[in-house]
């Protein structure tokens, strides 16, 4: 599996792996009018990267001290970083929703589906 759940790897050569993977899928699949699809996937991919980032930081401190360096405040850094909840249910948290947001994925080399769809389709 590209993004395995029990172990997540190098976030880089994870989301290059993605990257190749959902270019090749998108081209094959260009023709179709897909838009629904599209959507639900990206924001599947976003949560299942934020979910191996949360992971990878494993220790709360580091947590906490990587949400600050993201620009949260110190008491929500705190909240998050020494919740109890699974990994999967953090990612769709609010918290790291807002620490690690589509925006910043994307700078990081995150491959945005939906934009990647929008350049093919004219008429998205």
């Amino acid at each position: 599996m590209l993004t395995s759940r029990s172990r997540c790897g190098s976030i880089v050569r994870t989301m290059e792996i993605v990257k190749v993977y959902m270019r090749g899928w998108l081209n094959y699949y260009s023709i179709a009018d897909m838009k629904n699809n599209i959507e639900e996937l990206n924001g599947w991919l976003y949560r299942r990267i934020r979910m191996c980032i949360w992971k990878q930081w494993k220790l709360p401190r580091t947590r906490k001290r990587k949400l600050i360096g993201l620009g949260m405040p110190e008491w929500v850094a705190c909240e998050g970083a020494y919740s109890r909840k699974a990994y999967w249910r953090m990612a769709g948290s609010g918290v790291v929703q807002r620490a690690l947001t589509k925006d910043r994925l994307v700078n990081w080399g995150f491959y945005d589906l939906a934009t990647a769809y929008q350049s093919m389709h004219v008429n998205y």
